[in-house]
This record gives structure tokens, sequence and C-alpha cells, in this order.
């Protein structure tokens, strides 16, 4: 499974670490980190790296956009806005968070399909043919949308139950995630000290427990693909 994560200059890091918390985790997933060109990326107070330029990375199996306060100067570049309109053609999801959404909208994705992204941006994404959705993940047809931050965590488990064709394994056992994702994936309410114990114990299990359902999903996208 391919899975390639677009970075860009003064991105929010979140939006692209909280969903590789929960997708980097899958056996077998081989995680892309792209940018316009290879090499250094300036994310807020944090210095990434894209591996892959754009024009290595042509047909993954998963697109990832994370969002910015500011999209303007990736949604008006035409090379990248070109460069998503390709690998969607091939895509078995094409998905983003929070403002990430408009660059699916400038590229014409999203014209009269329901999506989400930060409160503030809805009107922009309204502006591009969207039907704009207050709600926190947002799924029509392969694209998949996430609303803001924490949401992106939602949007991952959301894809990799899709993927999978059933309930997501991985519990999230963690209080920085929104109490809507703990009741729709089963996170109990015990106390500070159990949460911590149950995290260590998901994180340790995670390959063990939801192995084969990984591969499950993995066979599926292959197969997809073919």
């Amino acid at each position: 499974m391919e899975i390639a994560l677009f970075i860009f200059d003064r991105m929010t890091p979140l939006d692209a670490v909280g969903p590789l918390e929960v997708i980097g985790r899958v056996p077998d997933a081989e995680v892309k980190i792209v940018g316009k060109t290879a090499g250094p990326v300036r994310a807020g107070h944090l210095g990434l790296s894209a591996d892959h330029a754009m024009a290595d990375v042509s047909s993954p199996d998963i697109l990832l956009i994370p969002g910015a306060a500011d999209m303007s100067h990736v949604t008006s570049d035409e090379e990248v806005l070109d460069w998503v309109r390709a690998v969607d053609r091939t895509t078995t999801w094409t998905t983003s968070v929070c403002t990430g959404a408009l660059v699916l909208g400038a590229a014409g994705l999203l014209n009269g399909k329901r999506a989400t992204t930060h409160w503030s941006a809805m009107k922009q994404l309204a502006d591009y043919g969207a039907i704009a959705v207050d709600e926190r993940v947002v799924t029509d047809g392969k694209i998949m949308t996430g609303a803001g931050v924490s949401a992106g965590i939602d949007m991952a488990l959301t894809l990799l139950s899709e993927v999978a064709g059933g309930p997501c394994p991985v519990r999230s056992t963690d209080d920085r995630i929104r109490p809507a994702a703990a009741v729709q994936f089963g996170v109990s309410g015990n106390c500070a000290r159990c949460r911590s114990r149950e995290s260590a114990v998901a994180v340790r299990g995670v390959t063990k427990s939801a192995g084969k359902f990984f591969r499950t999903a993995d066979r599926r996208l292959k197969n997809s693909a073919s």
C-alpha cells in the first residue's frame, strides 16, 4: 500500500503528523513524503524533508494533503494542481485534512461533491463547487476530507475502516483524540492510569492484533488497482 503525503512550506504539521500516527503503523505500508521538489520544507517551527519530488510519485494508493493557515501559494500553483489531478486518476482514496481540501477543490476534484474543511474556509470550499458540510469527516466516493487538526486522526481511522471493509481494530486510547473518535472507535473512559496502561498495550499490540486487518486492506487496494 503506497501512501503519498504531500508537504509544503508553511503547512500545519499536525495535519500530517496526526494521520501518520495512525497510517504509519500499518504493516507493509510504504509512506512517501512528497514535495514539489525533494528537500527541506519549513512547517511552522518544524523543519521537515520531502524524500520524493512530485515527478517521482505517480500512482499512490492513498493521497493525503494537509492544510495551512494560508493555502494560496499551493492552490495557485498549477504544477501542484496538475500532479494532484494526475495521481487522483489512479488513487483508491484521495484525502485531505483541514484546508488541504482547498487544494482538492482548486484541482477540480470536489465539484458537486460533499466535503469538509476548517470552519473558517467553508465559503472558499463552496466557491470551488463543493457541497461544504460542517462535519468532522466526510466521504463522497473515494474523496475523504477531515475538518481540522484533530479530525485528521478521525479521518485516518475512518479511512482504515473503509479500506478493510470492517471496524478498525486500532483503539485510540489517547486523551489527545476528541471524544467523537473515542465513542466511535470504542475507547474506554477509565482513569488516567488505566488509559496510560491501555495506550501502551495498544501501541505494542497494533501489529499483532491488527495485522490481519491491514493485510486484508492491502490486498483489497492491490486488487482494486489491478
